[in-house]
């Protein structure tokens, strides 16, 4: 029998003493390379994107773990520095290797080590040497930050046309596609819990949104509260914008899925995805926001609100177009307000995936 015959599952006790660790810690098949379980602060520092199954290629791709596994299985272990970005901030970590015997099968147990506050005193002392041309360059530096802020709240090419003509169109889409995700519960969440906290797990949640629908070539729009509008198909046309809008809507469940396991409070959401025509435009004077309306967002607020949590819900048109590449199932007829009856069916996975 294979190894992948027979997976290996983490006991409760590995689990449970991993999470009481303060330092980023998992464990993993040292054949598959699988990771059996990990604590939060893991998953926080090298965050999943939501790939079945997890492994250490998929969540440490800068790992080269052919080069590491001679040494481990001698009783060596293995040292390994890396940056990882999470949003604005770059976090520096060494990773230490080690193999280890689990459930009588070999695995490697895996340590990060926070090393950035000692490269950031590093870069402050060449900070300090290049202080003369620091000064030649804070033109071109504060050029670049505002550029940086604009993009966060308007689509690169809106944010050309507003840079070289000081205004912008209003732009027709006859066909885009639409995702509104909101949280079950995050009212009374935000109540009970430590707002701060509430808030921070939210934000780390969001950050790795933008990153699932910057992999798929989907643009977030804002965020209103705790729920996350995404389009595809805008402002730059894209023929398979609503397979694109099904793989984040699927992708971002998978990752709040496998999110959860990790952490001790479930963060269940509810999605809608629709495709139709809509408008884009920059609206406000003195504060900029990138907006968009139309039926494709109000169809995609409609079906966001009848879903069920942990439910993709769309209705039977935009199913049969992407039909071939995804698996559906029915729901019924539902009335919404503003289309009448509709037909409605769950997404429910890629075909092939």
């Amino acid at each position: 029998m294979t190894d992948h015959a027979s997976p290996i599952v983490a006991d409760d006790t590995a689990a449970r003493m991993l999470q009481e660790l303060d330092t980023p810690v998992a464990l993993a098949d040292a054949r598959s390379l699988a990771i059996l379980v990990e604590n939060a602060r893991f998953f926080q520092a090298f965050p999943s994107t939501g790939e079945v199954p997890e492994t250490l290629a998929s969540r440490l791709p800068f790992l080269d773990a052919e080069k590491h596994r001679e040494r481990l299985a001698q009783g060596r272990t293995a040292s390994v520095e890396t940056e990882v970005r999470l949003g604005s901030r770059t976090r520096a970590y060494a990773l230490e290797l080690r193999q280890i015997e689990h459930a009588a099968r070999p695995a490697w147990l895996i340590q990060a080590r926070d090393l950035t506050k000692q490269k950031e005193a590093e870069h402050m002392l060449d900070s300090y040497a290049r202080m003369a041309e620091k000064n030649a360059r804070e033109l071109t530096r504060e050029k670049e930050r505002v550029e940086k802020l604009l993009l966060n709240i308007m689509p690169k090419t809106v944010y050309q046309e507003l840079r070289d003509f000081g205004t912008t169109t209003p732009h027709k889409f006859d066909s885009a596609s639409v995702l509104m995700l909101d949280f079950v519960g995050f009212t009374e969440m935000a109540v009970a819990r430590d707002p701060a906290t509430t808030i921070a797990e939210l934000n780390d949640i969001f950050m790795a949104l933008d990153r699932i629908a910057e992999l798929f070539g989907c643009e977030r729009i804002k965020t209103i509260g705790d729920a996350y509008l995404a389009v595809s198909g805008v402002p730059d046309a894209n023929p398979d914008h609503p397979q694109n809008i099904a793989k984040l809507a699927l992708r971002a469940r998978r990752y709040l899925e496998r999110r959860n396991q990790a952490h001790p409070t479930a963060w269940r959401c509810r999605i809608g995805i629709h495709t139709g025509p809509l408008i884009g435009s920059l609206v406000g004077l003195q504060k900029y926001v990138y907006d968009v309306f139309g039926p494709a967002v109000n169809m995609a607020a409609r079906l966001e609100q009848e879903a069920q949590p942990m439910q993709i819900l769309t209705c039977h048109q935009t199913a049969e177009a992407i039909g071939q590449d995804f698996r559906f199932s029915e729901v019924g007829e539902l009335p919404l307000k503003g289309f009448g009856h509709c037909r409605l069916m769950a997404l429910e996975e890629e075909r092939g995936g």
